[in-house]
């Protein structure tokens, strides 16, 4: 895995991100500022925080691996902030933070008092930052928002049903979540950059509807980006039924041509140099009004010889080619493997566990894993003192439910 000495701090070194997200999309956000070296105080509701922390395989209560994954590099806190002494709490950490991201409702920040305005009044530079379902500006903006449902709205589904499924299906991959919070990491660093330049905080909203439909629309509306209308809505060649692993004599492959020299070389080396006479497939252009056709050809070749063979022929002649890895042996890819992308940690409660590489590489300032996901308010104690507040004082929030702490 990737690493960075102590000497070499992170890009993201001495900022202080206020996390009060859950789930998925902002958790995985906040992970990533983590690694990229800020400084990411995870608030946690009493009870069971952060809900994922339940959710899929587990060795202890609270610590699920979808959990671990998206909350390294963090500290975690846990307040009430329904309560008076929790709000305060929360905004005497805002005075010295840079960022304050949430993926709550806009209502339910105000209705805990924690509106930008209120949060500005402690912390006029605050960055602060809303991932949520919908711009507040829209009829939609106060109704709830899961990765299924925007994947829905934005028509994903109805897009699977277009390039050959039998029926509507959700990717299975909360690509939402993790399209969103990258979005959210990207506001946070281009907010930070402003800041830097102008001296001003500001409020940012980063909704998910609005930022999928921009990915989904990119790319499918095609003749209707004009007006009016020149074609069809969405993209022939992503929509084509036959676009998927090709099925060979043992096995499935993934494999795509693409540019004049590479389809050329593949069907003179699948001895088929009479289709390069075809001026259906003659060029790009071509290709993509004929891409069915084509990909259907495509198809029926690659069934006639095993994956291997296609793997040793397809390398040689420099033609894109990759496995179609189950989840299970992408963990064993010898990429992967050779780049250190997964490494095998000792997590100090929860034992040997498998780490998730930081995938960019930088030549100053690598970005690292600074600690690994904590339990439920662990740093609770220490984060309150380096707010100011005494034993005494973080005693009595414990005993008014303010705060929690881990038993040691």
């Amino acid at each position: 895995m990737k690493t960075a000495t102590d000497d070499k701090p992170g890009p993201l070194t001495g900022v202080r991100v206020i996390d009060l997200t859950t789930v998925l999309m902002g958790p995985f956000a906040t992970q990533i500022l983590g690694d990229y070296g800020a400084d990411v105080i995870k608030i946690e509701p009493p009870g069971d925080g952060d809900g994922v922390r339940g959710i899929g395989p587990r060795r202890r209560p609270g610590m699920a691996a979808i959990f671990l994954h998206a909350n390294r590099s963090k500290r975690s806190v846990v307040l009430n902030l329904k309560q008076p002494a929790g709000r305060q709490a929360l905004l005497r950490l805002v005075t010295d933070a840079d960022v304050l991201i949430y993926n709550v409702r806009p209502q339910a920040m105000a209705r805990l008092g924690l509106s930008y305005e209120e949060v500005a009044a402690a912390n006029s530079r605050i960055i602060y930052v809303g991932t949520y379902g919908y711009g507040q500006k829209g009829p939609y903006a106060a109704k709830a928002a899961y990765d299924d449902l925007i994947q829905g709205a934005v028509g994903i589904p109805a897009l699977s049903v277009l390039a050959g499924g039998d029926r509507p299906r959700y990717a299975p991959s909360p690509l939402a979540d993790r399209i969103c919070g990258l979005a959210a990491v990207n506001a946070v660093t281009s907010a930070l950059y402003w800041r830097e330049r102008s001296g001003e905080g500001q409020s940012i909203e980063v909704p998910m509807f609005e930022t999928m439909a921009q990915f989904t629309l990119s790319d499918h509306m095609c003749g209707a980006s004009f007006d009016p209308p020149v074609g069809p809505t969405g993209y022939a060649r992503v929509l084509n039924e036959y676009r998927r692993p090709y099925a060979t004599q043992d096995g499935y492959l993934c494999v795509m041509p693409y540019n004049d020299r590479q389809w050329q070389t593949f069907f003179r080396a699948v001895d088929r140099a009479d289709v390069l006479d075809n001026p259906r497939f003659a060029s790009l252009e071509k290709r993509t009004e004929h891409i069915r056709e084509l990909y259907s050809l495509l198809a029926d070749i690659m069934h006639t010889r095993t994956t291997a063979a296609w793997r040793e022929l397809l390398e040689a002649a420099d033609i894109p080619v990759m496995p179609m890895h189950s989840i299970d042996s992408l963990m064993t890819d010898p990429h992967l493997e050779a780049v250190g992308f997964l490494d095998t940690v000792e997590h100090p409660t929860e034992g040997r566990m498998r780490s998730i590489g930081i995938p960019s590489t930088w030549s100053k300032s690598q970005p690292r894993v600074t600690r690994q996901a904590p339990r439920m308010g662990e740093h609770g104690r220490e984060v309150l003192t380096q707010a100011g507040y005494s034993p005494d004082e973080i005693e009595a929030m414990v005993a008014s439910g303010t705060t929690t702490l881990p038993a040691d």
